[in-house]
């Protein structure tokens, strides 16, 4: 069968002829529909991010896919059923964090991440999965199933943001998006639909006219240019912010955000910056955080009940920011056009089948 993957020295992503995967005692086959592309994608073609599986001289890309089901074995699927897979998997033996359902809070070392690290992706005709890392769609979202997983990412982050905030009355009315990628997009959507923020922001680095621009304005929220107002003047220039959601990687955001939020307001931090030493004035944040009763909390990855959650998010949004959110659709044989970076890009998948209803 066809897989897109990444080989060991190269620098762009091909499509490679791999043997169909045969589903092991409790594991199901799935027909790919679509994988989306992201910005971890690319930090693993450029070598910078992830590991290849053990004994493999390439890796199979994608870890954004939506499939259907077509031997569901021992597993409490059917055949038809769309279906979603989760990132992670156990390395070798399961620990306690799989056993608990809580992958998505092991360290380092103590798992494995299809289309990643350690472990092939699902940019292929055919994968397999384990019964329990399948969370079930429904068959109206097909298409856009591949949007569950960076969603759920989401879903995560505000779930821990606002378990930060547990031990009192918080009642957040204003939020600040850091980044205008799709991510950024489908959370700031996310923060409107799912949380009913009153108020919302949503900062990047794009001169108009511009596609994300538009997308945030028709969401209602308020466009910030860090080139004119930084990350830590946003509280003097519009507000201080109840919420801050961090999804560029920008280190310097990371401490920035402590200015930018309100006194009890959190910050969720996503991005993952390489090592960089610059200065900053410790003391001064520290202050400000136990003051004010800040928190910054970290998130990464997501697990079944993030999953599950995604798919009710995802079929809430309005269809003309999905519309306006996937940019491009392509076949295998133009996927290289899924992985370009342009300014019209926001959103892209690699299609291996068509859905049709059973």
């Amino acid at each position: 069968m066809n897989a897109i993957a990444v080989e060991r020295g190269a620098e762009r992503p091909s499509v490679v002829d791999v043997d169909r995967p045969t589903p092991a005692a409790g594991e199901a086959l799935v027909r790919t529909l679509r994988v989306g592309v992201d910005g971890t994608d690319q930090e693993v073609i450029a070598g910078g991010h992830g590991d290849f599986p053990a004994g493999s001289d390439y890796l199979i890309l994608g870890h954004e896919a939506v499939g259907v089901v077509e031997d569901a074995g021992d597993t409490r699927f059917s055949p038809g059923d769309v279906v979603v897979p989760t990132v992670r998997r156990p390395p070798g033996e399961s620990n306690e964090y799989f056993e608990r359902g809580e992958p998505d809070m092991a360290p380092s070392g103590e798992y494995f991440e299809r289309g990643i690290e350690g472990a092939h992706g699902y940019m292929a005709e055919y994968f397999t999965s384990p019964g329990e890392y399948l969370v079930r769609v429904p068959d109206s979202l097909a298409t856009l199933g591949f949007l569950v997983e960076p969603l759920s990412v989401a879903e995560k982050a505000i779930e821990l943001a606002y378990a930060a905030r547990s031990s009192f009355t918080w009642e957040p009315e204003s939020a600040l998006v850091l980044g205008n990628g799709s991510l950024g997009l489908l959370t700031l959507a996310l923060l409107r639909d799912g949380y009913d923020y009153d108020r919302l922001y949503c900062l990047g680095r794009r001169d108009r006219p511009d596609p994300t621009i538009e997308v945030i304005e028709e969401l209602g929220a308020t466009y910030v240019d860090s080139r004119e107002t930084p990350v830590g003047q946003v509280a003097d220039a519009h507000e201080p912010m109840d919420l801050v959601f961090e999804a560029t990687g920008y280190a310097k955001h990371a401490f920035a955000t402590i200015d930018a939020l309100a006194p009890n307001g959190v910050g969720a931090l996503l991005g993952v910056p390489e090592p960089w030493e610059f200065e900053v004035d410790g003391g001064r944040l520290h202050r400000e955080m136990v003051l004010q009763n800040k928190a910054l909390v970290g998130s990464v990855n997501s697990n079944v009940r993030h999953f599950e959650a995604a798919v009710d998010a995802l079929a809430a949004l309005p269809a003309w920011f999905t519309d306006e959110l996937v940019t491009g659709v392509y076949d295998v044989p133009d996927f290289e056009s899924a992985f370009s970076d342009d300014d019209t890009t926001i959103k892209t998948a690699v299609q291996f089948s068509a859905y049709e209803e059973r």
